[in-house]
């Protein structure tokens, strides 16, 4: 016996499936119920691409047809779906390909299979058929307009005459005998003759049904009753030439102030046509007039008066944000080129750091020191690529996309539009939002977008676009590739503590009522604030501090019964109303004792201190990991205890010491996922820590990527790393000799405290991190060079 899924398309014996009154026509798509036991035996060995004969049984109500019970002529389908419906049901999709004539069963058992061959259309070429197409799609049309229902995808093959039939009939739903009688007409001008008729029959039944729903509306109530009577008088008022006043005629006076293109006027002016055609009480009525209004109401030609002063900008820049210097001058050397350059189109600039460091108001510092207005979208947890170019208005609650209702907004085609948080961008089975940006974001190609509500392309090279994100890496390569990338990896002490006395706490004193006679931090309290109850890239949370004393200050006033002299917050008051300090200087404390090594971490929220403990216990050789560590991590503890595990005789083990001892190495935080390389030379120190009962300095942490012969190899994100110690009470910092250049981005009064080692094999990180013992470690490997350290 032959298996379905053994059949092409061009073989026979074709299987047959017998349909009660659903028609299959060729080039159509339907779904079938199945559920007698000779159909379900085929259906169960069907899949997606099998082909079956489609043939419509003479009587529907037979339940166990023979082949003469059928009609010979059918439709040859290509499967495209089997779904089950049940036990011994089926759903299957089928989507019909050419007409077959069967002939005789050659297999009855467990299903059909049967002989015959293809049938061709007769005459599908010919001046009589092309004649038939024409008045078919006229009428048609006609019947379309009149239900308000779209036949563009029937009309598309109104110039092949017996496919065109074929869609005719199964978009008026035809059953039955009737289906049977045109899949039979395999010449054509008889089947277009045969499905004209049908179409007329139902346009009639159309045109009665109507007529009926109006002598219906006539029994209507007193408010609708003078709509209609509203909707008479528009009508009365366009013929008499006064539609001046009507819907369109005032849409139609908005639009021919607005300085469309050409392409948008005549899409304007199709709509405005088919407005005119309808009556207010119909739903596309609505959709149409909102779409018209949208185009009247974006800035196809309006442009805010910019001026690019470097000067006031950098001006503006230095009032609005403190520090942040090289910032500041690629932002310069952006608005240098743009001031310069004869084409104004260029890369865009992105501006990527932790939260709280001032990305956004950068942007509303260039928008006001330009001229332009800002527009800000915010990116984050969007999931619908239809939020970046809409949805066709073919959708009920169609709208456009988030970028044209900005301009909307700003009534200008050249605002700063700020797109916030671009690494947050989700995906879904709507689309990828990100795969969107790839054209609003490129200049070679943003001058002609589209979108899709608004259906013409709108020019967006005007527009200022500003990035921002916390992890650039998290952005795709395309859309990366695209963007100018600032890093801003945060503030120094001497930075927060300057930017809580120009600008927070000023505005902290005008929002709750304060004078800035009535209350004042003093340095001490505010330096104590910002190291033990703060840690953080940014000063989101030094804010939150400070709203809190001002919270506490005005209920003190609020309960005051008369004026009291200034209030001034010292270090006990300090206390009394933030509390214990949520954070402590502990490298002393956890370095204490022999196995436990400070490390620095890059997050997405500024880099961060990390501490790796070790511990040793009698076992067999075993390591264990906890802390919630990524792959690389874990291959970077490993290494490492390769590394002593291959010196251990340096080490002055035994050749035994590792198979007899179980290795546990922590990460606290456990709850918080850790992955990179840069963790090497820290695991690999708190390791030898350990076996050699030697304690890691205190003030010292340490960063690298460390390899099985002891190379220390450089890593990344060495700004926010060293300003992470800094913030933690760290004086020395040990490093890779080749990120020797990066320490330049560093600023001075950081790099005054710190003492940098700059190392490239792990005895030299031995040597400069652990504690001095009673005798020296031995090396038998070669040292380079003696770790280098580097007052910078």
């Amino acid at each position: 016996m032959t298996n379905p899924s053994d059949t092409s398309f061009s073989e026979a014996p074709y299987f047959i499936l017998p349909l009660r009154n659903r028609a299959l026509f060729p080039g159509a798509v339907v779904t079938l119920p199945i559920g007698r036991p000779q159909s379900v035996a085929l259906v169960r060995t069907l899949r997606p691409g099998n082909v079956v004969a489609a043939l419509l049984q003479r009587d529907p109500e037979q339940e166990q047809p023979t082949l003469s019970d059928l009609h010979h002529i059918g439709v040859l389908g290509v499967v495209r779906s089997v779904e089950s419906a049940g036990s011994d049901s089926f759903r299957i999709t089928i989507e019909g390909e050419v007409r077959v004539e069967v002939r005789m069963l050659v297999q009855t058992q467990p299903y059909w299979r049967a002989s015959g061959e293809r049938v061709e259309d007769v005459d599908d070429d010919g001046e009589e058929a092309f004649l038939l197409a024409e008045a078919l799609a006229e009428q048609l049309v006609d019947m379309g307009r009149r239900n308000n229902s779209s036949v563009d995808a029937v009309l598309a093959l109104r110039h092949r005459p017996g496919p065109f039939a074929d869609q005719v009939a199964a978009f008026l739903g035809l059953a039955g005998t009737e289906a049977a009688e045109l899949i039979a007409a395999v010449n054509v001008p008889e089947r277009l003759r045969l499905v004209l008729a049908h179409l007329v029959q139902a346009r009639e039944r159309a045109e009665l049904k109507q007529r009926i729903e109006q002598e219906v509306r006539q029994t209507v109530n007193r408010s609708q009753r003078e709509a209609l009577l509203r909707e008479q008088l528009r009508i009365i008022k366009r013929d008499l030439g006064e539609d001046s006043q009507s819907e369109s005629g005032r849409l139609r006076e908005k639009l021919e102030e607005v300085p469309l293109t050409e392409e948008a006027r005549k899409l304007a002016e199709r709509e405005l046509r088919r407005l005119d055609d309808m009556i207010p009480m119909q739903p596309e009525y609505h959709v149409i007039r909102t779409f018209l209004e949208l185009m009247s109401e974006l800035p196809w030609g309006a442009r805010a008066e910019t001026s690019i002063d470097l000067d006031a900008i950098s001006a503006k820049l230095d009032a609005d944000h403190y520090g942040l210097q090289e910032v500041k001058r690629r932002i310069l050397e952006h608005m240098a080129v743009m001031q310069r350059a004869r084409n104004p189109r260029g890369t865009i600039l992105c501006l990527s750091g932790p939260p709280g460091v001032g990305k956004t108001s950068l942007g509303q510092s260039i928008a006001d020191a330009t001229g332009r207005p800002m527009v800000r979208m915010a990116l984050g947890g969007m999931k619908d690529e239809a939020e970046i170019r809409g949805h066709r208005r073919t959708y009920i609650g169609a709208m456009p996309g988030r970028v044209i209702q900005g301009l909307r907004k700003a009534q200008v085609k050249n605002p700063l539009m700020v797109l916030d948080e671009v690494d947050k961008l989700g995906q879904s089975w709507n689309g990828n939002p990100e795969n969107a940006l790839l054209e609003v974001l490129d200049p070679e190609q943003n001058g002609t977008f589209t979108d899709h509500y608004l259906e013409v392309a709108f020019d967006l090279s005007e527009v200022f676009f500003l990035c921002t994100a916390n992890n650039i890496d998290q952005v795709s390569a395309p859309l990366r590739d695209r963007l100018e990338i600032i890093e801003i990896s945060g503030y120094t002490q001497e930075e927060k503590e300057h930017i809580a006395r120009k600008h927070i706490i000023p505005k902290l004193l005008d929002e709750f009522g304060f004078g800035p006679e009535d209350w004042h931090i003093t340095d001490q309290a505010l330096h104590k604030l910002i190291h033990e109850h703060t840690r953080e890239a940014g000063v989101r949370q030094l804010k939150r501090e400070l709203t809190r004393i001002c919270r506490r200050l005005t209920l003190r006033a609020a309960k005051a019964q008369t004026e009291s002299e200034a209030y001034v917050v010292d270090l006990p008051q300090l206390d009394e109303i933030l509390g214990r300090p949520k954070f402590h200087a502990e490298s002393a404390e956890r370095t204490a004792v022999p196995g436990v090594a400070v490390g620095v971490a890059w997050t997405a929220a500024g880099g961060d201190i990390l501490f790796v403990e070790s511990s040793k216990m009698p076992g067999s050789g075993r390591l264990e990991l906890t802390g919630q560590l990524g792959s690389v991590m874990q291959e970077s503890a490993k290494a490492a205890l390769a590394y002593l595990r291959a010196h251990s005789q340096e080490l002055g083990l035994t050749t035994d010491f590792f198979d007899k001892t179980d290795v546990h190495i922590h990460f606290p935080s456990g709850a918080v996922p850790k992955d990179g390389p840069s963790a090497g030379v820290t695991i690999l120190t708190a390791l030898t820590s350990l076996f050699t009962g030697r304690c890691v300095r205190s003030d010292t942490a340490m960063t690298g990527e460390c390899t099985l012969r002891g190379r220390v190899l450089p890593v990344g994100g060495i700004k926010a790393k060293v300003l992470a110690a800094h913030r933690a009470g760290i004086k020395r910092f040990i490093l890779p000799k080749r990120n020797r250049e990066e320490l330049e981005e560093v600023p001075e009064d950081v790099r005054a405290d710190l003492d940098f080692v700059l190392v490239e094999e792990m005895s030299e990180v031995l040597s400069a991190a652990l504690e001095a013992a009673g005798e020296e470690l031995s090396y038998s490997l070669k040292k380079t060079s003696a770790p280098v350290s580097v007052p910078l």
